[in-house]
């Protein structure tokens, strides 16, 4: 049996999960309403503030489903409830970042100013050489710090460029002179 899958997803107070026919689940809290169409073989229901997801068999296709169905309504109700926030650290002289409304200006070096449109129902904080990206889905918030990311990854010399609060460059040594 799936180990995550078989876990019940606990609604906590405030947050309204909705199950409609094939498997459309609406979640609803204080951030906001999430709604997404789960895969159909899996049975979800919702038991005494728990939302718990079944498969209908074992087949290896099933047992795949089972725990990504239980990580996406776990997703959900995390995200209505508590959101979700990516960081990003800009690191490199003469680079810097600004918020110009719903547009972030990212100056990384080029013969240009990056400008990147915050997407519908993100937000990018700027503090100093820090871009947080917050949002109730987490998908979309991973995706649009991993769109930042992209405009100029950190290389391993001098460590410069857009990197993840967390993430560890790993450095590498430069050229050394002649003897």
């Amino acid at each position: 049996m799936s180990r995550i899958g078989r876990l019940p997803v606990v609604v906590p107070a405030g947050v309204e999960v909705k199950i409609a026919e094939n498997n459309v689940v609406t979640v609803k809290g204080p951030k906001g309403t999430l709604e997404r169409a789960l895969p159909v073989e899996m049975e979800i229901k919702l038991e005494d503030g728990q939302v718990i997801v079944t498969r209908p068999n074992d087949l290896k296709k099933m047992k795949s489903l089972h725990g990504l169905t239980r990580s996406l309504v776990q997703n959900m109700v995390t995200g209505v409830s508590e959101g979700y926030a990516k960081i990003l650290e800009v690191n490199g002289v003469g680079y810097k970042v600004q918020k110009q409304g719903k547009k972030l200006v990212l100056s990384l070096g080029y013969s240009h100013p990056v400008e990147m449109e915050d997407p519908e129902g993100l937000e990018s904080v700027v503090d100093g050489n820090k871009i947080t990206v917050k949002g109730i889905d987490k998908e979309k918030v991973g995706q649009y710090a991993a769109e930042i990311r992209d405009k100029r990854r950190p290389e391993p010399y001098k460590g410069k460029g857009i990197k993840y609060a967390d993430e560890v460059i790993r450095r590498k040594v430069g050229k050394t002179g002649k003897k």
